[in-house]
């Protein structure tokens, strides 16, 4: 979208849907459909815990349907409704600021410029740990929802901006991280942690940058060693290049912040950060 025209439609929406008249329409988790103003409901309700509003549509003949993400978040399961959704899960799933999630729990009413209701379910909500909230879409390309999703961004910006929350289309990780997240993801559950001590010697065997088959050799059985340190990678305890393929040479250290190394590149908005383990990170 040009600049001028994303200007114009801001101030379409600071005169009509950015302003009070914004209204949040959710379930309730004893399933009571509920409607309040935007700005009360956001104050008030924790969406990270609600089922979806509308469920995703079964399309026939497309090669994608509804699924689930097991979320090492929270725990529990996030439905989602495309692959990029099912993307940007994996990667706010690995953010360590994000403690909850939710998929469509919200759907928001306004009145556009010309008097008619408009309505938008987004299909992503975080809970960021200082309380915060992001509303996001999860398009497969810029492009995609042509210009009613961009007039949407728009009002939805606003709304959000006005309770200290963010709203985002969010982009898709370069194709590599994509690829050494899904990696990763797979040795997301805490199970893959290994014995008692494993993650310990991992940290001291990568305390300086090293080969990964090296550094995993030094320290036992890689068929025992390798899920700890793959598990390792996904919780930030170690750190990598995820920007190119993860490979045997790839240089490895434990994280700066405990270990005093680190070589992981930190691309986009916390999108490559790794999360410790939830049992020892987050309380609810």
């Amino acid at each position: 979208m040009e600049g001028h025209e994303h200007s114009r439609l801001a101030q379409q929406a600071a005169a009509g849907g950015g302003g009070a008249a914004i209204e949040a329409v959710f379930a309730t988790a004893a399933g009571q459909v509920t409607q309040l103003p935007w700005d009360q409901a956001a104050a008030s309700v924790q969406f990270e815990d609600l089922a979806p509003v509308s469920a995703f549509p079964v399309v026939p003949g497309h090669r994608w349907g509804p699924g689930w993400w097991w979320s090492a978040t929270t725990g529990r399961h996030v439905v989602h409704g495309s692959a990029a959704m099912r993307t940007q899960l994996m990667v706010l799933d690995r953010n360590p600021d994000v403690i909850g999630m939710a998929a469509r729990p919200v759907r928001l009413l306004w009145r556009d410029t010309d008097e008619r209701v408009r309505s938008w379910v987004p299909q992503l909500f975080a809970r960021y740990a200082d309380g915060t909230g992001l509303l996001a879409d999860c398009p497969s390309s810029p492009s995609a929802g042509g210009d009613r999703a961009q007039r949407v961004r728009v009002v939805l910006e606003a709304a959000c901006m006005r309770v200290g929350w963010a709203y985002r289309r969010l982009e898709l990780p370069p194709t590599v991280v994509a690829a050494n997240l899904r990696w990763l993801a797979g040795y997301r559950h805490p199970r893959n942690q290994g014995p008692p001590g494993l993650q310990a010697a991992l940290a001291e065997a990568f305390a300086e940058p090293r080969p990964l088959a090296d550094g995993a050799a030094a320290v036992g059985d890689p068929l025992q060693v390798l899920p700890a340190f793959y598990h390792a990678l996904w919780c930030g305890h170690l750190t990598a290049p995820l920007d190119e393929p993860l490979h045997e040479e790839v240089l490895v250290c434990a994280d700066a912040e405990r270990s005093g190394g680190g070589v992981e590149k930190r691309l986009g908005a916390g999108g490559v950060q790794g999360r410790g383990e939830r049992s020892g990170r987050h309380t609810r």
